[in-house]
């Protein structure tokens, strides 16, 4: 996390805007988040099905993963550098243990809570550095520790191999333009002992698409094709330790 992040969302008005007008209802982001929480309760009921996980959020903002997995785990930790995002998070209903993080220096402790865990680094990986993202999964890494501990879930919300690509050449030099290949992430998580076992795509559409009727059929028809995910403008990775 930079400290411009933590500077931006010091502000409420903007901690408001982000969980208001970001995420609306009906909005790009909001109906993102919609098939993510799906996902990932389907997941969590998956691989979990007799012990539920305990659930670490790093960068946990205002609580949104955290509230897609209520119910499901046996506690929650959300873990950010800015007070008033998890200020929010509460208000908004987020149930979970509350822990404010440094932007630099050594990686956070996480709460040690047991096992098996689930780790979420949702929005994070693209807007920051390559150092705080291994800091990030540095984290994770400590949460799991082996390969029975649980299971790491990051998000990309730029696939560079999807139809956003295509807006890279207009945006270059743009501070809050960026994107990750596969690869990329994909090597990530191998520097902190992490293997991919599953890869989600959630959209196909930029949000200049959003609100266009045709765009949207067809987005809703080719995630349903065999091979999609890779071409997602939004997909998550879901990954394990590699050692025992």
């Amino acid at each position: 996390m930079t400290s411009d992040y933590t500077e931006v969302f010091r502000d409420t008005e903007a901690v408001e805007k982000y969980e208001t007008v970001t995420y609306a209802p009906d909005s790009y982001a909001s109906r993102i988040n919609d098939r993510q929480r799906d996902y990932l309760r389907t997941l969590v009921r998956r691989e979990f099905p007799e012990h539920p996980p305990v659930h670490h959020d790093f960068a946990c903002g205002t609580g949104r993963a955290i509230r897609a997995l209520h119910g499901l785990v046996r506690e929650a930790h959300g873990y950010d550098t800015s007070a008033e995002m998890m200020a929010k998070a509460a208000d908004v209903g987020s149930r979970a243990y509350w822990h404010r993080v440094a932007g630099d220096g050594p990686v956070p402790q996480p709460v040690a809570a047991g096992f098996p865990a689930i780790v979420t680094v949702f929005r994070l990986l693209l807007n920051v550095n390559e150092g705080i993202r291994d800091r990030a999964l540095a984290f994770a890494a400590k949460v799991l520790p082996h390969r029975g501990s649980g299971l790491l879930v990051v998000e990309n919300h730029g696939n560079a191999g999807s139809v956003r690509h295509l807006r890279a050449r207009r945006h270059s030099g743009e501070r809050w333009f960026a994107e990750l290949s596969h690869e990329q992430v994909e090597r990530m998580l191998a520097r902190h002992g992490f293997e991919i076992e599953e890869r989600r795509g959630f959209s196909m559409l930029t949000p200049s698409l959003h609100d266009n009727r045709v765009a949207r059929i067809a987005d809703a028809a080719a995630r349903r094709l065999p091979g999609s995910h890779g071409y997602a403008v939004n997909v998550l990775y879901t990954a394990r330790r590699v050692h025992a």
